[in-house]
């Protein structure tokens, strides 16, 4: 058995302290291929937890686009090539007709930041909800959002921060359309302490299908009375789509349509392209344009020929290999599979989630 202690010392000397690991016993990956992988020593592992290598670990057809692309053309988008172009037409076909134009970058934090500056350009305001169990990135800007770590010098006053929805402890006590209402009131109250104060209500960020806030099987329209809200304050809805997009719901490609709203901005980030770094913002073209002469913005990196080939094989493999359809039918044997564990085990008081 390898002793991983030098690796772990030499990875703090080089790195730095505090970087995040998982198992207390840290796993030294030296292979992947589809589900599995292999440590150092060969032992073989089931993957059910990488969130990033969405159609399997060195899938041979997103391997060969990133090979083909790369010994042809990498570069960035001051130059015209086809193939971001090509990538946003197949990409924003899977969305409602009013989100026809994208950003591409390389990362879901930069995703997240670039929808926020968005909905600064739109409304002439800054102050922004989310979720007090949320987690939407990195950057200064989005480092805002989440509770986990409060940023150094603590909360802007542009922030808002509502309680997460819970579907196992309710909000209001109540589930059901109570639950919703409940949510929403609480959006209302954040929106008009926003108003009162010098930011004002730009925008509402949520993941649509609250997964760092725990999966809550949520009622059908669930976040109508939101939506709603958070128009009529004169703010838009960014969904960031980084963990349920791409048909992990198994019931969607989007996790904005698994709850059944339109959004006005959706970031997307990890599984874009199978661990190649690429993000992206899709938007209608007329709120990427109001973004674009507000804000002075160039990636170097996003939407390079190589990661766009990346990302189309990735589209290619969940469409030709049915993945939405597979998500749905593994994610109901574990579920059953939990169920039937809870019934057993007292200590387990809910079994959900979807895909």
């Amino acid at each position: 058995m390898s002793d991983n202690t030098a690796l772990i010392a030499r990875r703090e000397r080089l790195l730095g302290r505090n970087m995040s690991l998982f198992y207390d016993d840290p796993v030294h990956l030296v292979r992947g291929e589809g589900v599995w992988v292999w440590d150092a020593d060969g032992r073989k592992y089931l993957d059910c937890y990488n969130n990033v290598p969405h159609v399997g670990h060195c899938h041979p057809r997103v391997v060969e686009a990133i090979a083909r692309q790369a010994a042809t053309l990498n570069t960035h988008t001051r130059y015209l090539h086809e193939g971001i172009l090509d990538y946003v037409e197949r990409l924003t076909a899977t969305f409602d007709k009013s989100l026809n134009a994208a950003i591409l970058t390389c990362t879901g934090s930069e995703a997240n930041d670039v929808a926020l500056r968005m909905a600064q350009a739109v409304t002439g305001k800054t102050g922004v909800i989310a979720t007090n169990h949320t987690y939407h990135g990195n950057t200064a800007a989005v480092s805002q959002l989440s509770t986990r770590m409060p940023p150094v010098g603590g909360y802007g006053g542009h922030v808002r921060h509502v309680p997460a929805p819970d579907s196992y402890r309710p909000l209001g006590g109540q589930g059901g359309d109570a639950f919703a209402t409940a949510f929403a009131a609480e959006v209302e109250k954040a929106i008009a302490s926003l108003e009162d104060g010098p930011h004002g209500f730009s925008a509402i960020i949520v993941d649509p299908f609250f997964s760092n806030e725990g999966f809550p099987d949520l009622p059908p329209g669930f976040l109508d009375k939101t939506v709603t809200a958070v128009r009529k304050g004169g703010g838009l809805v960014i969904t960031d789509e980084v963990q349920p997009g791409f048909g992990r719901t198994g019931t969607h490609m989007w996790g904005h349509q698994h709850a059944g709203i339109v959004p006005d901005i959706v970031t997307l980030g990890k599984p874009m392209a199978n661990g190649h770094p690429v993000g992206g913002i899709v938007a209608n073209v007329d709120t990427i344009n109001a973004f674009r002469k507000a804000f002075r913005y160039f990636n170097t990196f996003g939407g390079n020929p190589v990661s766009c080939a990346a990302a189309m094989a990735v589209l290619d493999v969940i469409k030709d290999e049915s993945l939405v359809e597979n998500a749905r039918n593994v994610g109901e044997y574990t579920r059953d599979a939990f169920k039937r564990l809870a019934d057993k085990h007292s200590i387990i008081g809910d079994v959900r989630g979807s895909g």
